[in-house]
């Protein structure tokens, strides 16, 4: 037996991509607006660290 056949078989089981998919998007929307909001100095001196 394959297991989407179990996963048929749970009652409600749509709703976790659902979840995953809203999860992810607001993940990926909280690090792209934090990321251009970010002052472009920080970001340079953040840069720097691996080489000093």
């Amino acid at each position: 037996m394959k297991f989407i056949n179990y996963l048929e078989s749970i009652s409600g089981i749509s709703i976790y991509p659902l979840i995953s998919l809203t999860l992810f998007v607001a993940f990926f929307v909280g690090v792209s607006i934090y990321v251009f909001k970010t002052p472009k100095s920080s970001i340079q001196a953040v840069a720097k660290i691996p080489l000093d």
